[in-house]
């Protein structure tokens, strides 16, 4: 029997007692055997972050954009192995693996290139007689070490999200990845134990669901940054009151095809972008589409249009290069859709197409006429379903898409500027996407939700901020 995957312990390799099993989404075969940390272990790591933290934050800003720098150019050489690994242990289509790997690279590149810009403001003070000769220096310095607690779905790209604005601000990090899906961060450990940094600055431990109260609650991890499902990161956040808590939750993320969006062209480029990201990693990302509203005039022609662009889609083995949908992450997830499915229909809906599960998988599903109640319109679907209505205009579109109790993205295909101004001021959300899909994200600009999404933002500049807090220097007896 081959050793266990170690987890990182201080910036080191390392093994504990127990050990679980990683299996493939798609045909259950055994991928890797991880090992556990011991809760003695767990405490090491704790205390190795609180140790460092100080001498960390002082580290030159070259130190640590050298090192994620170096970081950014291992994960971009090294990108077909890392690809492979994040299908094997998530499902995720190749073609989609290999792009979360490109995004990741561009995560740490920005991470080393804000680290150097990370500087601080100058305020005069003589703007009035009693700050004569005065002048205040702000600065941002580490909240303290972070606990980053990362999901499934983007098992390398959202760990690079917790790991390089905190490396960026000399903040030490544990990273909790998601049981189901270690080995894209452990494979990061390794390129993170090449990259200089001083011992226990991170570490990650690969321990369950069920063991994190304890790092949760530890008063040595004053920030908590939390992407997961709702309940969790609420929950979370009610159990550490005073702690900085930074949540990315989820979202049933919806688009609005203006009554201006209407040539054949529009409407063919609005579906192909609307069938792709609603099933990309079979809707299992919370800025996936899931609701569709279109205006009246073109509502006809738009399902017509997403329903051939969903059948046109491939799913099977997401090994392959050519599959666009693979796998939902377990049998569990895959019944919970198909249930949700069955539910919509059993209460009016049309499935106009999909919605057939063969284990893991499920065929895309696009469904129509569905109560707003149903919990395909009202919660996170997660899963390959698009659920289309029409609407009577702006107004109502508008309406429709804040009728949530979510608000991460939302997209809108118009070509009005009034429209896309008015969207962006009126939609309950912490994103809008004008042209395009709620599904865009780039990964220097702020992301992150409003009411049951979340709080704080991440977006490496965006989170470095959220890590840190302002603390101010006044020099007195200046000759200004």
């Amino acid at each position: 029997m081959s050793e266990p995957t170690p987890f990182w312990l201080a910036g080191k390799p390392a093994t504990g007692s127990a050990t679980t099993t990683v299996r493939h989404p798609f045909d259950g075969a055994e991928v890797a055997v991880v090992a556990q940390p011991d809760p003695d272990q767990v405490e090491t790591a704790v205390a190795a972050a609180a140790a460092v933290a100080p001498a960390f934050a002082a580290l030159p800003a070259h130190v640590r954009a050298g090192a994620l720098a170096g970081v950014s150019k291992e994960i971009a050489r090294r990108g077909d192995e890392l690809a492979r690994l994040i299908t094997a242990e998530s499902g995720k289509p190749l073609t989609w693996s290999r792009a979360e790997v490109a995004r990741a690279s561009s995560t740490f590149r920005w991470g080393a290139e804000e680290a150097r810009r990370f500087a601080g403001e100058l305020t005069r003070l003589d703007t009035d007689p009693p700050g004569e000769g005065r002048l205040a220096l702000t600065r941002r310095f580490p909240r303290g070490p972070v606990l980053g607690i990362t999901p499934f779905n983007f098992p390398l790209n959202l760990v690079a999200h917790k790991v390089a604005p905190a490396l960026a601000v000399g903040a030490p990090i544990i990273v909790k990845p998601a049981p189901r899906t270690p080995l894209s961060a452990l494979f990061l450990g390794d390129l993170l134990a090449d990259a200089g940094l001083p011992e226990g600055s991170w570490s990650v431990l690969p321990i369950p669901n069920d063991r994190l109260g304890p790092l949760v609650a530890d008063p040595r991890l004053p920030v908590v940054s939390f992407t997961g499902s709702g309940p969790v990161g609420w929950s979370i956040r009610d159990t550490v009151p005073r702690k900085h808590v930074v949540l990315e939750l989820g979202g049933n993320a919806a688009v609005l095809v203006a009554a201006d969006y209407a040539t054949p062209a529009d409407l063919a480029r609005a579906a192909g972008r609307i069938a792709l990201f609603a099933n990309y990693q079979a809707g299992q990302s919370c800025i996936a589409v899931q609701r569709v509203y279109a205006d009246r005039t073109i509502v006809d022609e738009l399902l017509a249009e997403i329903v051939a662009a969903v059948r046109a889609l491939h799913d099977g083995d997401p090994a392959d290069p050519a599959t666009d949908v693979g796998p939902l992450i377990d049998v569990a997830a895959a019944e919970r859709v198909e249930a949700w499915i069955t539910e919509a229909v059993e209460a009016g809906a049309t499935l106009v197409c999909g919605g057939t599960r063969h284990g893991t998988s499920l065929s895309p599903a696009v469904l129509t006429g569905v109560p707003p109640t149903a919990k395909v319109v009202s919660e996170e679907v997660f899963g390959p379903v698009i659920v289309v209505a029409a609407v009577d205009g702006v107004d109502e579109g508008f309406a429709r898409i804040n009728d949530s109790a979510y608000g991460l993205q939302a997209g809108v295909f118009t070509h009005d500027l009034a429209t896309a101004f008015r969207a962006h001021r009126e939609l309950q959300v912490g994103g809008v996407v004008i042209g395009d899909v709620p599904s865009y994200r780039a990964d220097q600009m702020p992301y992150g939700g409003t009411k049951g999404s979340g709080i704080g933002r991440e977006g490496v500049r965006s989170a470095m901020t959220d890590l840190t807090e302002d603390r101010v220097l006044v020099l007195t007896g200046l000759d200004l």
